[in-house]
């Protein structure tokens, strides 16, 4: 359990479910590392009144601040480069939870939807200020009635962005969201984290993968298979980053360069 105390003349304690603050005390934490691959101030406020438990510092937090953060940094990089070449594009955040990627990528034009379950959007209307370029909607990854309501203008650029939502879902599910975003969106792009299939390995433990449920050995095939239509794909590994902290990691792979997509999540970027 993790708690978030408001600071307000009548204080508040906020019981959030760890997996729903996991990903932002990460970006918490990495904004206090030097050099660290993700500065996040709102985050690191909303996180200095929490109070964690001892489960949620098991493990090798460590590593797994390092691979989730890597995997920030990419679908961030990724997103700012498709909003610089269409400055007013539209982007969807499926499973939004709290992330906020939109203050950190806003070019001050681009237009922002956040998805996701009700409960989830609740806790981002405690814990975030609203944009006029912004608004939430119920909806997730297996819930796909949201879909046909989204209105996005004609011959627009859409970017539909999904970091960690299909992570919890079965190879099936992946497939069905995949396509039909290709049947409701014609012309869009997508960053898409999935799994790779030897992240329960002992090695895919040590390098911060978690269990997930599912495992591509060809993440990028996999997707395509579900999507024949699509016109350009291509997989970004955390282990291919130019960071000192992947050096150790980099150096023990280095004779089996097939593995750096099966042994950790990595992030699919489609176009179709």
């Amino acid at each position: 359990m993790i708690m978030v105390t408001s600071q307000s003349s009548h204080s508040h304690r906020y019981q959030i479910p760890a997996n729903l603050l996991k990903p932002m005390w990460l970006r918490s934490r990495e904004s206090l590392v030097d050099n660290g691959l993700i500065y996040d101030p709102i985050a690191a406020s909303a996180c200095q009144r929490c109070h964690l438990a001892p489960e949620c510092l098991s493990g090798d937090v460590d590593q797994s601040q390092l691979l989730h953060m890597t995997l920030t940094r990419l679908c961030d990089e990724k997103i700012t480069e498709f909003i610089h070449r269409h400055p007013d594009a539209w982007v969807i955040n499926v499973g939004a939870g709290l992330d906020t990627r939109f203050y950190r990528v806003d070019n001050g034009r681009c237009h922002w939807i956040e998805l996701d379950v009700t409960e989830n959007l609740l806790w981002r209307q405690k814990l975030f200020h609203r944009s006029e370029r912004y608004k939430h909607m119920s909806g997730s990854v297996e819930e796909l009635e949201w879909m046909t309501s989204v209105t996005v203008p004609d011959n627009t650029p859409l970017l539909i962005v999904c970091e960690y939502a299909l992570l919890d879902c079965c190879a099936p599910q992946v497939a069905q969201f995949v396509q039909t975003l290709g049947r409701q969106f014609e012309n869009a792009c997508a960053c898409l984290v999935v799994a790779g299939d030897l992240t329960v390995s002992r090695w895919g433990q040590k390098l911060g993968s978690e269990s997930y449920a599912h495992g591509f050995s060809q993440p990028s095939e996999a997707l395509v298979n579900s999507l024949p239509w699509v016109r350009w794909s291509q997989t970004f590994s955390p282990l291919e980053r130019q960071c000192q902290r992947w050096k150790f990691w980099q150096r023990c792979l280095k004779r089996f360069p097939y593995l750096k997509h099966r042994l950790t999540p990595v992030l699919v970027q489609l176009r179709w």
